[in-house]
């Protein structure tokens, strides 16, 4: 499994979010709503979720193993940087 694209979009709510991104895999599956959260000491990343009737939330997808979550994690968050620093360029 590759990640082929990712696509960034920077939030300039002032909160917590600060980005949402999209994840394709090997071209030939997307996962939406991949949130960039700004966390107590770094920024950290969500998969979608939604709430559950006991109001919490669940991911509706995501990795399975650490190696896979970490991969993620670090390409979407690369990907933010180079995205935060395309918005401070423009």
């Amino acid at each position: 499994m590759n990640i082929s694209d990712i696509r960034v979009k920077i939030l300039d709510s002032g909160g917590k979010i600060k980005a949402v991104a999209a994840i394709t895999f090997d071209a030939c599956f997307v996962v939406h709503d991949v949130k960039i959260i700004q966390g107590a000491e770094s920024l950290f990343v969500t998969m979608p979720g939604r709430k559950s009737t006991d109001g919490k939330y669940k991911d509706i997808a995501h990795p399975i193993d650490t190696p896979t979550r970490e991969m993620i994690s670090s390409a979407v968050l690369n990907a933010y940087e180079e995205a935060r620093q395309a918005a401070a360029r423009a």
